[in-house]
């Protein structure tokens, strides 16, 4: 275990540029953790995984007290908690440290164990990342993005590729097929139906095809990649292959943008913020890369009823961009136990916090 004091130089100034709805509030919660993705909440700590290979702990009593349980790992940016254990991914094996938070808040000089808990995913770079979280079911959910911008090895090398799927009876089992590259998910605190958001494909344009937000009614749906991309956008390459479908292909239930880049999301179901945004989805906007006018960089608020159903968006916190230069990333969300949320930005090595006060 290495323990840090970070001294919050890094990330000072730009996050005071960050805007968010009248009432709320932003401030710095942690800095100088090497590009950090999904989180995940204990209860004396904040889990946080990164795309450069490290995973930290951040005390949520002190921020500034931060711990590196883990480094030299591949592409590990998702973490979960489940009954004290922690999980974190790397794109091809799945790991845990038992009763983490007993070991950390025992002392500095405990040895951590790793227990490699499954090592059967592909291990491709492109689209490799995996996000991590449990169901209500108990079972253990991943992503397996396409290993392209766009090809067919979902139907022709590995049916996982391009799909999310969980561990069940510890084997792979597929919860939704035709998924180009779902890099975040959570279930509706109401319905408990899964919600993720998918990337769209590169090269159509600047304003095409639309990246995804989309809703699994039933395991096991298709939902068009590579055939089909957002609502009616036939891939010039793979669309003939509609034809040859004997299935239905679900659309989006939102369009939000092309080359948006939808990462992290965190379902909102606390009593701090006003109620407008009870069961609202939180979707980190990731941005674009290769568009002319950059789209996207920031936090899209999806709010739904306690139905499920879409009732409008709202951007909740932008500012990441200043002109067409970005001086941060928003890659993940997440709702805390206490009201508040946190937001972590993987190019200014940063994670905010945004709190409501009438």
């Amino acid at each position: 275990i290495l323990a840090l004091d970070s001294n919050h130089t890094y990330a000072q100034n730009s996050y005071k540029n960050l805007i968010a709805p009248e009432g709320f509030h932003v401030e710095l919660f942690a800095s100088d953790i090497l590009a950090p993705r999904q989180m995940a909440e204990g209860e004396d700590f904040i889990f946080v995984g990164g795309i450069k290979g490290q995973i930290f702990a951040v005390s949520k009593v002190n921020p500034k007290k931060k711990i590196l349980i883990a480094s030299e790992l591949n592409n590990s940016r998702g973490v979960a908690l489940k009954n004290g254990d922690l999980y974190f991914a790397e794109v091809d094996k799945i790991w845990v440290i038992r009763d983490i938070e007993k070991i950390l808040d025992s002392g500095p000089d405990k040895t951590l164990n790793y227990e490699l808990f499954n090592d059967d995913l592909p291990s491709d770079a492109w689209h490799g990342g995996k996000w991590i979280k449990f169901g209500s079911d108990g079972n253990l959910y991943t992503n397996v993005g396409a290993p392209c911008n766009i090809c067919d090895d979902g139907f022709t090398k590995d049916s996982r590729y391009a799909s999310i799927i969980k561990l069940q009876d510890k084997s792979w089992k597929t919860v939704a097929r035709g998924v180009r590259n779902s890099v975040g998910f959570d279930w509706h605190p109401q319905t408990d139906k899964l919600y993720f958001g998918d990337n769209g494909r590169d090269w159509l344009g600047d304003d095409s095809p639309s990246c995804e937000l989309n809703i699994l009614e039933e395991e096991d749906s298709f939902f068009g990649f590579p055939f089909l991309h957002a609502t009616n956008i036939i891939d010039p390459k793979f669309g003939d292959g509609i034809k040859e479908l004997n299935e239905e292909i679900v659309l989006p239930v939102l369009e939000i943008g092309a080359h948006v880049a939808p990462t992290g999301v965190s379902f909102y179901n606390g009593s701090q913020f006003p109620e407008k945004y009870q069961n609202t989805l939180f979707m980190a906007l990731h941005g674009s890369w290769n568009r002319s006018e950059k789209s996207g960089y920031k936090v899209l608020a999806v709010h739904t009823d306690e139905g499920g159903n879409i009732t409008g968006t709202t951007d909740f916190l932008s500012g990441f961009l200043d002109g067409q230069k970005s001086w941060g990333r928003p890659s993940a969300p997440l709702a805390l136990r206490d009201g508040s949320l946190l937001v972590s930005d993987d190019k200014h090595n940063a994670i905010y916090r945004i709190t409501y006060k009438k």
